[in-house]
């Protein structure tokens, strides 16, 4: 049996199962799923983590119209396009735990050059939700050890404080890319900085400060098929996974990823255990789902 797995939004969620509504499926659910579709040939499972999973006889074939209604087979890489001259050194960003209720937001940036590159192509370095946590853990350490890097830890705490600043997520995330950046050209001068779009352009550009107001910034839709904004993914879902396991054993009890029920009914132990008002301790209080934890 073959499978494909790529990470969706609920937007193409709707437009993927339109597709296999047609390809007539017959739909019902799993556990932790939204739907699950299912043809003599192959079965495919959306979860509420986002996750779209297609296993089958039929896998080459589904994968491709999937691609293609998702527009995956547009992107390419930036120095294909001429964003970034092939002969650059650029630094990469992109951040993990943006849409988990639990734990942090991990922003961090990778520096990647003509010594490193064609070595992080070879240890299959890619989207790091295209990779398990265990390979993510072991490949940080080989990005680390590689390049010119820097994590920014927003801690819930931290995280709930900024939020009320900025009352706005997009504006966030800037901010941390923007810090990421600055780090790295502390430590290394560099021209071209690659986000993968999340808000515009300039929201980035207008956090930066003065050593990175020159630099040719560049946001590209599904950017971790780049070398550098995949191994900057790979080392921020690291440093979630770890922070993740950091709060378990802190408070000795369980905390899923996403924002699924499992993770309301986690929510509402926490709160028996400890009180309401220490969940600012553990989660990202504007998310709806607080809704239903304190209900």
């Amino acid at each position: 049996m073959n499978t494909y797995s790529e990470k969706i939004s609920s937007e193409q969620a709707k437009e993927i199962k339109n597709f296999f509504e047609k390809k007539g499926a017959v739909f019902d659910t799993v556990q932790y799923s939204v739907w699950r579709a299912k043809t003599s040939k192959f079965q495919a499972i959306y979860y509420e983590s986002g996750k779209l999973l297609v296993q089958g006889k039929e896998v080459t074939e589904i994968t491709k119209e999937i691609n293609n209604i998702l527009g995956i087979n547009n992107i390419i890489s930036p120095d294909e396009t001429g964003i970034i001259p092939k002969e650059e050194k650029y630094i990469g960003t992109d951040e993990s735990g943006k849409g988990d209720f639990f734990g942090p937001l991990i922003i961090a940036g990778v520096q990647v050059d003509s010594s490193n590159k064609q070595k992080f192509i070879e240890l299959g370095i890619k989207d790091s939700k295209k990779l398990q946590d265990k390979v993510i853990l072991s490949l940080a350490s080989k990005i680390k050890a590689n390049s010119v890097h820097s994590v920014i830890i927003i801690n819930p705490v931290k995280y709930n404080e900024l939020y009320s600043r900025f009352r706005n997520l997009n504006k966030l995330l800037a901010w941390g890319h923007a810090r990421a950046i600055e780090n790295i050209l502390d430590k290394s001068s560099c021209n071209y900085a690659l986000a993968d779009k999340f808000g515009d352009e300039s929201l980035i550009k207008n956090a930066l400060m003065k050593k990175g107001q020159s630099i040719n910034l560049k946001q590209m839709v599904r950017a971790e098929s780049d070398i550098a904004v995949a191994a900057a993914s790979v080392l921020a879902r690291a440093e979630f996974v770890k922070k993740m396991d950091e709060l378990s054993r802190r408070y000795e009890l369980n905390f899923s990823k996403g924002a699924s029920s499992k993770v309301i009914e986690e929510a509402k132990e926490f709160v028996k255990t400890y009180s309401p008002e220490r969940l600012n301790e553990i989660a990202k209080l504007h998310f709806k789902t607080i809704e239903e934890v304190l209900k």
